[in-house]
């Protein structure tokens, strides 16, 4: 639909010999001054503006922004494009298939249920590090890959041929994100002849890693996505922005990756959730592309919406090295520069805040060991965790890892020092720290001692580092550093290199490192997100035995950008980020409890000692050897034909027809109950009374903790469900690759195994009490069929940043599923808040500092909400009444807020959902 044009906006730009027709910002006032990210958005409803739900009013409320004031004016945001992984992709393609026949069951056309807006899919989630060490370990784990999923691939390749505009990258090719900024990515798009910003909405958290493009985008639950693929725009709230000024150059030593966990430890200390973030100054020219993109990587890390940089030579530089035609970087520089959105390093937008960070002042640092904002400063980090493994050792971990006091167990006399001989890990001193010396054969005959603190996982993963060749360069060259110097990796750590493209590949052969990093064991395992998404695969049944018959607190160090707990692999307490040449070095040191400014790695052949900084490769030779080995020709010729894929992929049957055949027998791919019984019309919307709590949580509950994530364990719910289906414990595959199918999405729904629900006492798993039988230990899952056979409403309690990290639609979709009417917090985070409306579950908050604590709701109460039919008139209530009516019949009242922020996410929860919502304004 044309812009109805109210601000005569509409002309031409002259690019070479072509002719585009564009939105001119400069016809809005107060545009000039506005900050990049939000000259985006106002570009967007110039070209948008249709006089009913983009309005002139809207126009000019944001050309008029005020920087000072709290965010409250909502506009629709209509992104270009859709950006989809396949554990998140999967459900939205299997919602869309169900969408069809619900269509079909209104009397609607379902060919109109279709992507109106491109939707590119990237599978990369599905690899798993089953082998790895070994020259086949890529051959080997992508065809065990196709034995796991060749059910979830044949109906994607039925999407691929059913829905217009959806297109999918096969399996081994590449990290969504790296694969986005390297090929997908337009930076400016072209479409029916007019020239507009690139902006693209993700089913992953870290869409955002295309903000160092600067192209506009985030992450949102799968539900939003299908919204937007059919032509819905976002509702928002016109956000405050951060900017963020960068001055200095990055010292010789540091990394990117120490940029980006300075910068998130800063954002996250100075909050910035529902922000966007935006980089200026003259430091940001000094940035390189990559660097910006791991930056942009990590914006959920900090909690933000967005974390972006301006256009400028830099991101044409990219563009071209990347692949890029000339005529595309032509028009993205004449239009940048013609709408003002050109960085101009001395210019300062209106901020709504300020914070500054000197490059020159980064020093290198890891996080951990359960939160990517929990930043260490490298030469801190041997008494950082000396000060948190007594508590990982006793079980009393709190909030942040804190430290208790412990006797000091297993006082035995230390073993040999044996880094790179397979004795006990070096440096460590049972009068200081716990100790339980386990002794280990493995089934090749090789025996080592392990202890708390070993480092089980080195894995060089995940596109916010994979993506940076000035990173993967110097872990190379650190790798070729410690062979030529004789050092090994300890016999018990699990290595792996998973790089998001092919492309790194090409430059590690052209370079010539490959066999310094095999000879450390970090082959090639496969193209995607491996151990960062908990696909780092069983440790070696040897050692997790001896973990966990001794329940010892082991690490894993990653270049990822999530190490929450439980994440990683389930043997492994502790998750450390880091970048990936100290990835390595903590391989070659074999445990966390070392100082690398004064500990030795091992020795050499003339027996001296060899320190990391021995090793280390300065930026210079880092750069120079990138330079050598990088090309335009590696970007066109691996993304020539991005979306054919393999003989395997090329070879898999695909189903035909608008409607999809589904398979009862299939545990993969089902069809979900979310439109049984829906009408044309909504039922109204009702208040809630008799609820039972679900579950009470405690602080910093991510999306991890309550979507399903990782390995299905075989006594759980959803293992018993696959069993009593015929499928074989060696065949579970993970919770990520079934999120197809309900059934097991739904009985792995709060069962983290680090889950720690309040209703229990020391327990930690998806477990509760279920007050029908007593108040009885049961999972979460039994608890909920047992309540909804009842009749009976389940509330969740919860503390502050509840729903933080991954836009994970299941964590919403299960806890609908689950009966649960209402969630009560003290805060939330953005994505997860708003999945809860677009699955009908209504978001709650405490009123402003008190808890359930503060309260005294310890969650045996019985809760009843009033107030919520009052949106049946139309409005949303600001507060609705809340009374917990305890066993003795005592009762606590108090007024709830109510965080439905936006008239749109009004209408999608009085519809029951936001699928609901666009059925019946499709049909």
């Amino acid at each position: 639909m044309a812009s109805t044009n109210s601000f005569d906006a509409h002309g031409t730009l002259e690019v070479g010999e072509h002719s585009y027709e564009i939105y001119r910002l400069s016809a809005v006032e107060g545009s000039d001054s506005l900050p990049y990210s939000l000259k985006v958005l106002l570009e967007n409803l110039l070209r948008t503006e249709d006089g009913a739900n983009i309005t002139a009013d809207h126009v000019r409320a944001l050309g008029g922004w005020d920087e000072n004031a709290e965010p409250d004016t909502e506009i629709q945001f209509t992104p270009a494009r859709v950006l989809m992984q396949d554990f998140t992709g999967v459900p939205c393609i299997v919602d869309l298939a169900t969408m069809r026949e619900a269509m079909a069951d209104l009397g609607g056309d379902p060919t109109k249920i279709n992507p109106l807006a491109p939707a590119e899919l990237v599978i990369d989630h599905s690899v798993q590090i089953d082998v790895f060490g070994r020259a086949d370990a890529f051959e080997r784990n992508v065809e065990i890959e196709y034995e796991r999923n060749g059910e979830r691939y044949k109906f994607l390749r039925w999407g691929q041929t059913a829905f217009d505009d959806f297109k999918v990258v096969p399996p081994g090719t590449g990290i969504v994100h790296q694969v986005n900024i390297e090929h997908l990515a337009r930076t400016v798009m072209v479409r029916d002849g007019v020239a507009y910003p690139d902006t693209c909405v993700g089913t992953d958290s870290h869409t955002t890693m295309v903000n160092g493009l600067g192209v506009l985008g985030w992450g949102v639950g799968g539900i939003e996505a299908e919204a937007a693929m059919l032509g819905q725009p976002v509702s928002m709230l016109i956000p405050r922005v951060v900017g963020f000024k960068l001055s200095g150059a990055i010292p010789d030593g540091a990394t990117a990756t120490d940029v980006v966990l300075t910068i998130t430890e800063m954002l996250r200390r100075h909050g910035v959730v529902g922000k966007f973030v935006e980089f200026y100054g003259e430091g940001v020219s000094a940035v390189p592309l990559a660097n910006r993109a791991t930056i942009g990587n990590m914006s959920p890390e900090f909690g933000s919406t967005c974390a972006i940089f301006p256009i400028d030579d830099v991101t044409l530089d990219y563009l071209r090295l990347t692949g890029r035609s000339e005529e595309q970087v032509a028009l993205v520089e004449a239009y940048a520069k013609e709408q003002g959105m050109w960085l101009d390093p001395g210019r300062e937008a209106r901020y709504s805040e300020f914070l500054e960070l000197d490059l020159s002042t980064v020093v290198p640092s890891i996080a951990g060991p359960k939160r990517p904002q929990d930043r260490i400063v490298l030469t801190d980090a041997k008494k950082a965790f000396r000060e948190v493994l007594p508590a990982y050792v006793e079980h009393t971990e709190g909030a942040q890892g804190e430290a208790a006091s412990f006797p000091a167990s297993d006082p035995s006399p230390q073993g040999e020092d044996a880094n790179n001989g397979g004795e006990a890990p070096p440096h460590v001193d049972s009068s200081e720290r716990p100790t339980t010396r386990v002794p280990v054969t493995t089934a090749d005959g090789v025996s080592f001692t392990i202890d708390h603190g070993i480092v089980s996982i080195a894995s060089i993963t995940s596109c916010t580092n994979t993506s940076n060749p000035s990173v993967m360069m110097a872990a190379a060259m650190l790798a070729k550093n410690a062979v030529e110097r004789g050092l090994t990796v300890a016999p018990w750590v699990k290595t792996s290199m998973a790089p998001g493209s092919k492309v790194v590949t090409g430059y590690y052969e052209k370079a010539g490192m490959w066999p310094y990093l095999e000879k450390l064991g970090f082959h090639l395992v496969g193209y995607g997100c491996t151990t960062c998404i908990g696909n780092s695969g069983p440790l070696a049944e040897e050692i997790s035995a001896a973990i966990n018959d001794n329940d010892l607190a082991v690490v894993s160090v990653l270049s990822g950008n999530r190490n929450f707990e439980g994440r990683i692999n389930p043997d492994v307490k502790m998750n450390y980020l880091a970048s990936p040449p100290l990835v390595i070095a903590y391989a070659l040191a074999g445990t966390m409890d070392f100082d690398f400014a004064t500990e030795p790695l091992g020795q050499d052949e003339s027996g001296a000692d060899v320190f990391l900084a021995d090793i280390w490769p300065s930026a210079a030779d880092v750069e120079r050897t990138v330079q050598q080995a990088i090309s335009q020709e590696m970007f066109t010729e691996d993304y020539a034909d991005v979306f054919a894929g393999d003989e395997r992929w090329r070879s898999l049957p695909t189903p035909e027809g608008d409607t999809f055949a589904w398979d009862a027998d299939s545990t993969y791919v089902r069809k979900p109950p979310y439109f049984e019984g829906m009408g044309a019309d909504p039922q109204p919307v009702s208040d809630i009374s008799g609820a039972r709590v679900l579950a009470k949580l405690g602080d910093s509950v991510t999306t991890d903790h309550i979507s399903p994530a990782g390995s299905i364990k075989a006594d759980s719910p959803a293992g018993r469900y696959l069993a009593e289906h015929g499928v074989e414990r060696k065949d579970f595959n993970s919770y990520g690759s079934r999120r197809g199918n309900h059934e097991v999405m739904i009985r792995g729904t709060f069962a983290n195994i680090r889950l720690k629900n309040l209703l229990l006492d020391g327990v930690e798993g998806g477990f509760t009490r279920n007050f029908l039988a007593g108040g009885e230990q049961t999972t979460i899952f039994d608890a909920s069929a047992a309540y909804q056979e009842a009749g009976v409403p389940l509330v969740v309690l919860a503390g502050k940043e509840y729903g933080s990290g991954s836009s994970r639609d299941w964590a919403a979709k299960g806890t609908a599923l689950l009966g649960v009417a209402a969630v009560i917090a003290e805060s939330y985070e953005r994505i997860h808040r708003s999945n809860l409306i677009g699955m009908g579950v209504l978001p709650l908050q405490f009123p402003q500092g008190e808890s359930a604590d503060s309260l005294g709701l310890d969650g045996t109460e019985t809760f009843s909400v009033t107030g919520i039919e009052a949106m049946n008139e139309g409005g949303t209530p600001r507060t609705v009444a809340v009374v917990a009516t305890g066993e003795d019949g005592s009762q606590t009242s108090f007024d709830a807020v109510v965080r439905i922020d936006t008239p749109g996410e009004a209408d999608y929860y009085r519809n029951g959902g936001i699928l609901q919502y666009v059925l019946r304004s499709l049909a």
